[in-house]
């Protein structure tokens, strides 16, 4: 290629600027201005083949010439004419589609005969499956195609819950039904949970945060717990009437008592205030845990806080395995993990003060406290001591709903 001729110069500066069509159009006029002998020159200046400049020349003219007798012309929106460029290559392996199917199906992956039952299906393990079947193909292609058979990159999806109660879609009505009416009432419903126990100090913390290139926040290699600083135990309480909530941060064990003493801190710091003519309290809760339906413990402490507070409290759990549907979750902690996220919490009072400041833009807003008090754990709930409360069992699964007199 005569790259130093005024003809390359020119090309070297427009190829890179041009698509195919442009290049063979000023290709073509280069050859056309010299005339006699000037495909070949622009030939042997650009490196490009006599027939592609002859193909220009077609699309200038718009008339046959001895090159390209007969051909149709590329559309003028178009590079190339039609059925023009390199074949794809499913054309001309016609079982390579098939055959690479066959190695990702997920119905081969309860086959132990097939290749790839006990191996990583990465891209390039697929090529190399492949051309030991005799295709020619790459792992570029292998994506490609894969992504034309309408596969991409999955994990798992957590769906399976599984055994479920039988009445399990009954009690979601129950619920329902309980808090659409306490709400009509203009009654507080609070909906509880106990959030992940986190690990306090310098460790690592889902998620990304804007940071300086090459600048993130520094954390321990391992997540063994500071015997110091321990583990947090954020218990929340959400108002679904006021889009409210009150976490309070334990420094000791999750039991039923400090539960129900966060429910109490709730009440006459934010419930009381808010709904100081209120009669009953409604409670939506797990159905295990600090505040499970079986947890004597918690029972007995919500029977007294009835008895301090005056009000009647209504409990519904939800059925087992479906704590995810409890309005805290995704109404309230989701939007904690949201906001600390890739934030070391390095110490209880950080916990805090980043879960006080959880806003979103329905307007939620978030209260939090530190619960230094201790809270032991193997507390026994004797029959006398059950007795001294008042709990009437609905007559709709009476463990997992049922009504605690105040007196």
């Amino acid at each position: 290629m005569q790259a130093d001729s005024p003809i390359g110069q020119r090309w070297a500066l427009m190829r890179d600027r041009l698509d195919e069509r442009q290049r063979r159009a000023l290709a073509a006029a280069e050859a056309k201005v010299i005339g006699r002998g000037g495909t070949s020159q622009v030939a042997a200046a650009t490196g490009l083949a006599r027939g592609t400049i002859a193909a220009g020349m077609l699309e200038l003219e718009g008339t046959d010439n001895e090159f390209m007798a007969g051909a149709q012309l590329a559309p003028p929106s178009a590079t190339r004419r039609p059925g023009g460029g390199r074949k794809p290559l499913t054309h001309k392996d016609p079982t390579l589609v098939a055959d690479l199917l066959a190695l990702v199906e997920p119905t081969t992956r309860g086959d132990p005969e097939s290749p790839l039952r006990w191996s990583c299906k990465s891209l390039r393990v697929l090529a190399e499956q492949l051309q030991q079947q005799g295709h020619a193909v790459s792992h570029v292609v292998v994506g490609q195609l894969l992504k034309a058979q309408g596969f991409s990159l999955q994990g798992n999806a957590k769906v399976i819950e599984g055994n479920q109660s039988p009445d399990r879609n009954a009690q979601f009505e129950h619920i329902n039904a309980t808090v659409s009416a306490a709400l009509a009432r203009g009654q507080p419903v609070i909906s509880v949970d106990t959030k992940k126990k986190e690990l306090v100090g310098q460790f690592r913390n889902g998620g990304k945060e804007w940071s300086p290139v090459g600048e993130p926040a520094q954390v321990k290699v391992h997540d063994f717990v500071d015997p110091e600083l321990g583990r947090a135990s954020p218990y929340g309480v959400y108002d679904i009437g006021a889009d409210q909530g009150w976490v309070s941060v334990g420094t000791d064990h999750d039991t039923a008592t400090f539960a129900v003493q966060t429910i109490r801190r709730w009440w006459y710091a934010m419930g009381k205030p808010r709904y100081p003519k209120a009669r009953e309290l409604t409670i939506t809760a797990d159905g295990g845990g600090s505040n499970g339906h079986r947890v004597r413990l918690w029972k007995l402490e919500l029977g007294r806080f009835a008895q301090e507070a005056g009000l009647n409290i209504r409990v519904c759990h939800f059925p087992p395995g479906t704590s995810k549907w409890n309005k805290i979750e995704h109404r309230m902690f989701s939007f904690i993990t949201m906001n600390w996220r890739a934030q070391p919490l390095v110490s209880h009072e950080v916990i805090v003060n980043l879960i006080a400041g959880t806003k979103t833009r329905s307007g939620l807003t978030v209260h939090a406290e530190l619960d230094t008090n201790s809270y032991p754990k193997g507390v026994v709930v004797t029959d006398a001591a059950l007795a001294t409360i008042r709990i009437e069992p609905n007559k709709f699964h009476g463990d997992w709903n049922y009504c605690i007199r105040s007196g």
